[in-house]
């Protein structure tokens, strides 16, 4: 009779590359990364609201105001890959403590900027802190909740938080630039990165990090190409597709990218190893989530412009505008991270982008130049709902079955879509809604047709969203396969 060996490291107590200690209080746990989750999300979106009494106060063009978001963007976009893979290298505990003190100094070094060179600095810095803690902060989660019910609770409440704290950002953005200062704005992060810091040893589990060399040309490839990805993005948005600007950078991404993926192939010791892309359902989920990136946000952003442009609306009212949104996403999120283990991930992946795309279908057939907030709030819950149900089950198919000294990378993978679909949804919804604009104009500049041209534009880049999430369904529905359950080996039981 044959008998299955112990594992050498488990029988003397050592944890495999990767796992993480036992965790000492998953409550407490899940509250520090959630608050961490929360500081970079709203960072995200708080900073926008106060962009024009920022450009008042400093001094700043049209042009080199964009640059107090592109150089967060780029920065954050850039380093999450090689942000992820440091937490599996060099510890996730101690890297995610890293990631939220740059960010937290950042934040309030720029609270006190009294040029445009060291704001622009302070947002690219925020970037860093941001693109090394958000990518471990979702690898804490996948490595120290257990598989299953208490998973998926933790990942429905970082979905609530990643998802609505970008919507919460106008809602807060708006009332202290109203009631105080731009300044606050960045200060009022401060708090919440300190009793993150103060917490995180007391309640966080570490991994046990296996050191190493890193990739450096896998970083130094995929790093220049993503921000290069991201700023060329940008530029699309705020100019046009031909500009020097734009296609330069993004032909300058492709050929990086495409260097990176032949690096990865042939290193012994990969940033990226390929084998986390591998099996439909992950490589899917990745691009499903892509998909909802742009839904979420570049239906919010048009939504923002609408509300205020046409409807009136100030910053405060159209940051109370988007609750329906934050409240359909946290109850949505909320449901599916309780729901995830009875039902699966499959219904989710695949019910989520289609609720959304619909929702952004009607936002495309009831938005005009005079029309009401009550016309919009409806479709506004459909794609809250959506983004609820997608969310959870897209995380969880992402990162599930991922060797644990691989979580850190695949999480960022996460964070990546997320980040680079904005950017196209931006790019793209941005191009779609300009060229409507400009065509339905012509020669009448009078005030009621340049709204009924404004709106032509927006309802055209819902148009779009819709149709991409309506496809990021049919993806779903064609790649994404229910995972089978597990079979009990002969003589387990005994």
């Amino acid at each position: 009779m044959t008998t299955t060996p112990r594992s050498t490291d488990a029988a003397a107590g050592v944890s495999p590359p990767g796992a993480p200690e036992e965790p000492r209080n998953l409550g407490l746990a899940l509250i520090v990364i959630a608050a961490a989750t929360l500081l970079i999300m709203l960072d995200a979106s708080i900073v926008n609201v106060a962009l024009p009494t920022i450009q008042a106060s400093l001094g700043f063009s049209t042009e080199n105001l964009e640059w107090v978001v592109t150089a967060y963007s780029v920065a954050f976009g850039g380093l999450l890959l090689l942000g992820g893979r440091t937490g599996d290298l060099f510890g996730r505990r101690r890297m995610f403590m890293v990631g939220i003190a740059v960010f937290t100094l950042a934040s309030f070094a720029g609270g006190f900027a009294m040029n445009q060179p060291w704001l622009i600095a302070a947002r690219a810095v925020q970037g860093v802190g941001a693109a090394i803690a958000a990518p471990t902060a979702l690898s804490l989660i996948a490595t120290t909740f257990p598989e299953g019910a208490r998973r998926n609770k933790a990942m429905g409440v970082y979905a609530i938080v990643s998802s609505g704290g970008a919507v919460l950002g106008f809602i807060l953005g708006g009332v202290l630039t109203d009631i105080a200062t731009w300044r606050s704005v960045l200060f009022v992060v401060v708090p919440i990165g300190i009793l993150v810091l103060l917490a995180a040893p007391k309640v966080l589990p570490e991994s046990s990090h296996r050191g190493g060399k890193l990739d450096l040309p896998g970083a130094v490839t995929v790093t220049a190409g993503m921000a290069l990805l991201v700023y060329g993005l940008i530029r699309a948005s705020a100019t046009s597709w031909s500009n020097t600007s734009t296609w330069v950078p993004l032909a300058v991404a492709v050929v990086l990218l495409v260097a990176f993926v032949v690096i990865e192939s042939k290193v012994a010791a990969p940033l990226l190893p390929l084998r986390v892309l591998a099996g439909h359902n992950r490589s899917a989920a990745y691009a499903i989530t892509l998909a909802v990136g742009v839904g979420l946000f570049g239906v919010t952003f048009f939504l923002t412009l609408f509300l205020q442009k046409i409807l009136g609306f100030g910053a405060i009212e159209a940051g109370l505008a988007f609750l329906p949104i934050a409240v359909a996403i946290g109850f949505m999120a909320s449901t599916m991270g309780r729901l995830a283990a009875k039902v699966g991930t499959r219904i989710g992946v695949i019910t989520g982008p289609l609720v959304a795309g619909i929702g952004a279908l009607l936002l495309w057939l009831t938005t005009s130049a005079d029309g009401s907030y009550g016309w919009v709030v409806g479709p506004m819950i459909l794609l809250g709902c959506g983004i609820g149900i997608a969310i959870v089950p897209l995380t969880l198919t992402a990162i599930t079955s991922v060797q644990p000294m691989e979580a850190g990378i695949a999480s960022a993978l996460v964070s990546v879509s997320q980040q680079v679909g904005g950017a196209i949804g931006l790019a793209v919804l941005g191009t779609v809604a300009i060229t409507t604009t400009r065509g339905r104009l012509g020669g009448d500049t009078s005030a009621a047709h340049v709204a009924e041209a404004t709106v032509a534009g927006y309802q055209n880049a819902f148009l779009v969203a819709g149709c991409v999430l309506i496809a990021a369904f049919l993806l779903g529905l064609v790649a994404v396969k229910a995972k089978p359950k597990p079979k009990t080996p002969a003589g387990a039981a005994s």
